[in-house]
């Protein structure tokens, strides 16, 4: 195929990539271990976590996982905020063979019991506050090793009371009972890292199962590979070179890690394309607290800062985000949902430094384009694919539209999962049969290559830069005794993007807005749930039954 994209690459992209250098991500992380030693890998709540730190911590929690008699591609699952602990585990668990379960630590006792049955895990790292959600599952899943941290637990001598506070003042952790349960200090302690015993690790060895969710509604887990994994560090890392020309004497970078880990977008952009260019990560481990977020980075000259619309945007709207210090800062780069021109218009004005768009998926581990490091404009497009990726925008029966016309966003590149975790028939509907993913996505290709996304094929609902899928919260509410019929669709919203709204016929003439938002609450985590519920006398149809939320969503119904 024709790459008419290449022509509009700045100065120093290459076209290609060469991921020969690294056999797997593990010898991408030792190579920063060893060549940053002294330099601060990670800082989180005032704590700084040296390279040499977390090479040593997580060659110790490889040798405790591998003691354990867990085999070569074991799951294990982390369910933790951004916290210094969670690096440290991410490369234990690739260090010693195995493969890395992201889990939202927000997930509800049903969401995680399917995530831990459907992956297998054997092991996780959870964080104490959580505990009591695995408490409730643990029974039911393959799980056979519990390792617990506490908030304090790596910070020092003001940990003792940073547990205090979490646990007694703020009561943010729930009594938990884990029997048998190891302790995250205690396991590093009873390690040896002279035990441990490095496995041979090829490229195509899984390094995530990075769940996404499907048109069926069920979680599925995206088989990222490492060479999937590596292949992106170094497309992402080679995009934002032109960004850091403009700067070339910063001295070590420094990227804000406000976006959860668990987050495909910033597991690679944020957390291990720091590791992989000698940088510093600020892990914030509550996002939301945006007085809290700018108070972590006073002081620090940050360079930069992938996020989401609704984070630039809320930092945007508090008067003490124009206090910190920008004059380091390259380039933000905006993914998980639309980036809006107001808010990138006032974060050049704040910031001086442009705001990137990018599009990506789990699937591509994630990100598949983004607009040049070098732009000084917005242009609402989600940019150029980036080196070693195809982008082919096709019709219902697979065949390439014409330019400027509208079409599937169909992807093929290094970065591309292997498949879906057990479920080849899903693999099977996602790609077509010269290798491309369907995304999903309607999207318009211009001259210049850049791409501007117009719909959905699918009907998921992008709330912050979440997933959601309406088959998960319809088979939810369906549950409910007072509900007869219910679709949920997504409906714009300036602060979210979008927002689930419900539209239910009742079986129960007393069932209450009330009644369905708190029925939710205990089954879905904060993202997923409706704001608003509508209640009618009966929804529209195909002539076949099918629910047309569509016409729910444009008002046409």
């Amino acid at each position: 195929m024709d790459r008419i994209w290449l022509k509009s690459y700045p100065p120093g992209v290459p076209a290609q990539i060469d991921t020969s250098i690294y056999p797997s991500l593990v010898e991408l992380l030792e190579e920063s271990f060893k060549t940053y030693r002294k330099r601060q890998a990670f800082l989180c709540m005032g704590k700084g976590l040296s390279y040499a730190q977390l090479d040593a911590y997580s060659l110790k929690l490889a040798a405790w996982l591998q003691s354990r008699g867990l085999q070569a591609g074991a799951r294990v699952a982390l369910m933790m905020p951004n916290m210094l602990q969670y690096p440290i585990a991410l490369a234990a668990v690739l260090r010693a063979g195995y493969v890395v379960v992201n889990v939202n630590p927000l997930y509800t006792p049903r969401e995680l019991e399917h995530q831990l049955k459907d992956s297998g895990a054997e092991a996780i790292v959870i964080l104490e506050n959580f505990a009591c959600t695995l408490e409730k599952v643990l029974a039911n899943t393959s799980i056979k090793h519990v390792i617990v941290t506490a908030m304090g637990d790596l910070l020092g001598i003001k940990g003792p009371l940073v547990n205090l506070i979490v646990r007694r003042v703020k009561k943010l952790v729930p009594a938990w009972s884990l029997p048998g349960h190891v302790r995250f200090n205690h396991a590093l302690a009873q390690a040896d890292s002279a035990h441990f015993k490095r496995p041979a690790i090829g490229p195509d060895d899984i390094a995530f199962l990075q769940y996404t969710g499907g048109t069926t509604g069920v979680a599925k887990g995206a088989t990222l590979l490492h060479r999937n994994i590596v292949a992106n560090v170094i497309q992402s890392d080679l995009w934002l070179q032109p960004a850091r020309t403009k700067k070339p004497d910063i001295g070590q970078f420094i990227c804000v890690i406000a976006l959860p880990l668990y987050h495909v977008f910033a597991l690679t952009a944020g957390g291990l394309l720091t590791i992989r260019t000698g940088g510093m990560g600020v892990l914030i481990p509550n996002p939301r607290d945006i007085p809290g977020l700018i108070k972590s980075l006073k002081g620090i000259r940050f360079t930069t800062f992938p996020g989401v619309n609704t984070l630039y945007n809320a930092l945007l709207n508090n008067p003490e985000f124009k206090t910190l210090d920008f004059s380091n800062l390259i380039a933000a780069s905006g993914g998980g949902m639309a980036v809006q021109e107001a808010v990138a218009a006032r974060w050049v004005e704040a910031t001086g430094a442009p705001l990137l768009e990018g599009y990506g998926l789990s699937e591509t581990s994630p990100v598949v384009s983004c607009t040049p490091a070098n732009s000084t404009r917005f242009s609402g497009t989600i940019g150029l694919p980036m080196p070693s990726t195809d982008v082919s925008i096709r019709d219902d029966e697979g065949n390439e539209v014409p330019l400027g016309q509208p079409g599937e966003i169909c992807i093929r590149g290094p970065q591309v999962m292997a498949g879906y975790w057990n479920r080849p028939d899903e693999t099977a509907k996602a790609m077509t049969a010269d290798g491309f993913l369907k995304s999903g996505d309607v999207g318009v290709m211009a001259e210049n290559g850049e791409i501007r996304i117009v719909d959905r094929k699918k009907d998921m609902i992008l709330v912050s830069g979440f997933n959601v899928y309406p088959n998960e919260v319809e088979d939810v509410v369906a549950q409910h005794p007072g509900v007869f019929e219910v679709a949920a669709v997504g409906m714009p919203d300036g602060n979210s993007g979008e927002t689930v709204k419900l539209f239910v016929v009742r079986k129960d003439p007393a069932l209450t807005e009330a009644d369905l938002i708190a029925f939710c609450k205990e089954r879905l985590t904060g993202y997923k749930r409706p704001r608003t519920v509508e209640f009618r006398t009966e929804l529209p149809k195909t002539t076949v039954g099918k629910i047309l939320r569509r016409e729910l969503r444009d008002g046409k119904a």
